[in-house]
């Protein structure tokens, strides 16, 4: 199975991507600010939700490709570097949100709530390159059945994003107001995650060339 080695390396990209502005948290942020931390954890519901639909869809996919096409691990091997890097630039690029930036939203009922909680998660296209690219690079076919790991993976991702979402929109309100009057932070809480992310993106690319 999965070596504690690869799943600290997993779990600080499934940290590093949780922490990188996204649809997601600018939504909880936002929802939990507006309408209180309620209504944060109706929408992490759905958010929650989401991930589960992703993580099926990738493991069960990816299990059929690598059985069938091995070549396939390695070009999306491959591109799991270059998509760290990616992540990482978006972080830093010019112009670049930082989810604390809270946009003003009316006020919806709980089944609205989670609803849209769940189609922003579904239809974040950052979430399912993430399961895509990320999980051949900690799935050993040699180690046992590719779907029991990816499924591993899966629900290591969702538990980190879960408990950090959860402490951030129970504290959105004072993190926002923090961050509000200190923009010199948001700028560093960008250079942290694009140094996490760029970071991970080097380690991988070391160790194809190994």
């Amino acid at each position: 199975m999965i070596s504690a080695h690869d799943l600290l390396i997993f779990a600080a990209a499934c940290l590093a991507l949780v922490l990188t502005p996204g649809p997601n948290m600018i939504y909880l942020i936002s929802r939990s600010v507006v309408q209180g931390a309620g209504a944060g954890m109706i929408s992490l519901g759905g958010v929650v939700l989401g991930f589960v639909a992703h993580m099926l869809a990738a493991s069960l996919g990816l299990s059929a490709v690598l059985l069938a096409v091995p070549v396939a691990y390695i070009v999306l091997k491959l591109a799991g570097a270059a998509y760290l890097l990616w992540m990482a630039w978006q972080s830093v690029r010019p112009g670049s949100r930082s989810p604390f930036e809270v946009r003003q939203l009316k006020h919806d009922s709980g089944a609205r709530l989670f609803r849209m909680g769940f189609l922003t998660s579904v239809l974040n296209p950052k979430i399912a390159v993430f399961y895509l690219a990320l999980l051949p690079q900690f799935v050993r076919p040699e180690h046992g059945s590719v779907l029991a790991q990816s499924l591993s993976l899966g629900f290591t991702q969702i538990l980190i994003s879960f408990t950090v979402n959860l402490l951030i929109l129970l504290s959105a309100a004072r993190v926002a107001a923090f961050f509000a009057g200190r923009p010199t932070w948001l700028k560093i809480q960008k250079y942290v995650m694009g140094a996490v992310l760029g970071g991970l993106a080097v380690r991988l690319a070391l160790e194809k060339a190994r």
